[in-house]
C-alpha cells in the first residue's frame, strides 16, 4: 500500500484518528513511569502537565525486557498502564503506549530463538555480541516469526480500553553510524560504516537476497555501494510496519505513530530506516541537535524535511490530508534560552507540535518555559 492509497483509506476514519485533523498544535511527553508513585501522585502530575499545555503522554510500557501492562505473552513487571489511562483521560491527556520493537532482551527468547536476532557483516549475532550497549540485542525485521512476535505486542496494546494510540520505538536496524556527538562516548569514529555496525546479514536475509539478486550480501566487497542491498534492508522494516504493525493497531481502532531518526535522509544511512514510506498517523523525528553538534536551527531544517516527506507520496503527489509531525526534542542539556528557541525552531519548520524527551528532564523552570512557548497568548 503506498501513501496515496493509505490516505484515501484513512480519510473516512478521521473521527477515530484525530492526529490528522488540522488545527491547533498538540504537544507530548515521553515518560518512563515511576512505579513508586501513587494514583494521587499521577493525578497531580497529569493535571500539572495539562495546565502547562501538554496534550498527551507517551509512557514506556515495553522496554524489550518486561511490560507495564497486562500481557499474556511477555514478562509483566506491573499493570501500570491500565491504572494510568483513566487518570490521564480525566486530566484531558491522550495516552500513547511506547513500545520497543526490535531490541529483545527476554532470556527465554534469546535462548529459544537465536535465529531471530540480527547479525552484522562479521557474522556476529546481536544476541551474543550487541553493538554499543548490552541492550542492543536487535531482532531481524525480515524474519517471519519476528514480525509476528512484534505484531502480537501491538495487538495486545490495541485491545486496551481507553488507550489513544501505540507508539513504536527502535523500529529499525542497529545504528550503522552514530551521531557525531556520541562518538567520544563510545570511543569510535564513524565517517563511514564499519563491519561491526553493519547489520542485516542473518541467514534468512542472506538467502532471501541471494534468491532475488544472485549474490550473498556477506561476500560484497563494499556493501555500501550496493543499492540493492541497502534497499532490501530498508524494505524489510517498511514491510514490517505497513503489513503487520499498522493493521494490528487498527484491530483496536488505535492510532499508530513512531519515534524516527532525522530526515528520513539521515535515517536511511544511519539506521536503515526509510520512514517516509511508513503509513502511520504521526511521526516523531528525534531531533536531538546536541547529539549532532548542531544549534537549534538544525531542528528547523530537519522538521521541514520531515513535513515535506509526509506531505507527499513517494511518487511525488501531495495530499491535502497528511500525517502529523511532532518534533522530538532532547532537553536535558539545554540552557533556558536554547530550550525556548528549540521549540520555536520546530514551529518554524512546520511541526504540528513538539514531544519532549523526557519527563525526568523537566524541571519547574522548564515547565514554565514550555508553557510560555506552546500556549497561545
Amino acid at each position: 500500500m503506498d501513501r496515496r492509497e493509505f490516505l484515501q483509506l484513512t480519510t473516512a476514519s478521521m473521527a477515530v484518528l484525530p492526529f490528522r485533523q488540522a488545527g491547533s498544535r498538540k504537544h507530548f511527553l515521553w515518560l518512563r513511569p515511576d512505579l513508586k508513585r501513587t494514583p494521587d501522585d499521577w493525578k497531580r502530575e497529569f493535571d500539572r502537565w495539562r495546565a502547562a499545555g501538554l496534550t498527551g503522554i507517551i509512557p514506556e510500557v515495553y522496554n524489550g525486557r518486561h511490560t507495564l501492562f497486562r500481557s499474556r505473552r511477555l514478562p509483566v513487571r506491573a499493570e501500570w498502564l491500565e491504572q494510568a489511562i483513566p487518570i490521564a483521560r480525566a486530566a484531558g491527556l491522550e495516552v500513547h503506549a511506547w513500545m520497543w520493537c526490535m531490541p529483545c532482551n527476554i532470556p527465554e527468547i534469546i535462548q529459544k530463538h537465536p535465529d531471530w536476532y540480527n547479525v552484522n557483516a562479521l557474522g556476529e549475532s546481536a544476541a551474543t555480541k550487541p553493538a554499543y550497549v548490552d541492550y542492543y540485542r536487535f531482532l531481524d525485521p525480515a524474519h517471519p516469526d519476528v514480525r509476528e512476535f512484534v505484531r502480537d505486542t501491538v495487538r495486545e496494546l490495541a485491545a486496551i480500553e481507553g488507550l489513544t494510540g501505540i507508539h513504536l520505538d527502535y523500529i529499525r536496524h542497529p545504528d550503522a553510524i552514530l551521531p557525531s556527538g556520541l562518538w567520544a562516548k563510545y570511543g569510535i569514529t564513524q565517517h563511514r560504516v564499519h563491519p561491526p555496525y553493519d547489520y542485516g546479514y542473518t541467514e534468512y536475509s542472506r538467502k532471501a537476497f541471494k534468491d532475488k539478486h544472485g549474490i550473498d550480501p556477506i561476500t560484497l566487497k563494499d556493501p555500501e555501494t550496493s543499492r540493492e542491498w541497502l534497499q532490501y534492508r530498508l524494505d524489510t522494516v517498511v514491510d514490517l510496519v505497513n503489513e503487520f504493525l499498522v493493521p494490528a493497531a487498527r484491530t483496536g481502532r488505535k492510532q499508530i505513530s513512531a519515534a524516527v531518526f532525522p530526515g528520513p535522509s539521515l535515517a536511511r544511512t544511519m539506521v536503515r530506516q526509510d520512514w517516509g514510506r511508513f503509513t502511520l498517523d504521526a511521526y516523531y523525528p528525534m531531533l536531538y541537535h546536541g547529539f549532532y553538534e548542531a544549534d537549534p536551527e538544525w531542528v528547523r531544517l530537519y522538521t521541514r524535511e520531515a513535513v515535506r516527506t509526509v506531505s507527499c507520496s513517494p511518487s511525488g503527489a501531495c495530499a491535502s490530508f497528511m500525517p502529523a509531525v511532532y518534533s522530538g526534542l532532547y532537553v536535558a542539556d539545554l540552557p533556558p534560552a536554547d530550550f525556548s528557541r528549540t521549540i520555536q525552531m520546530a514551529f518554524e519548520g512546520g511541526a504540528r507540535g513538539v514531544s519532549i524527551f523526557d519527563a525526568g528532564a523537566m524541571t519547574d523552570q522548564r515547565w514554565s518555559l514550555f508553557s510560555r512557548a506552546v500556549v497561545a497568548p
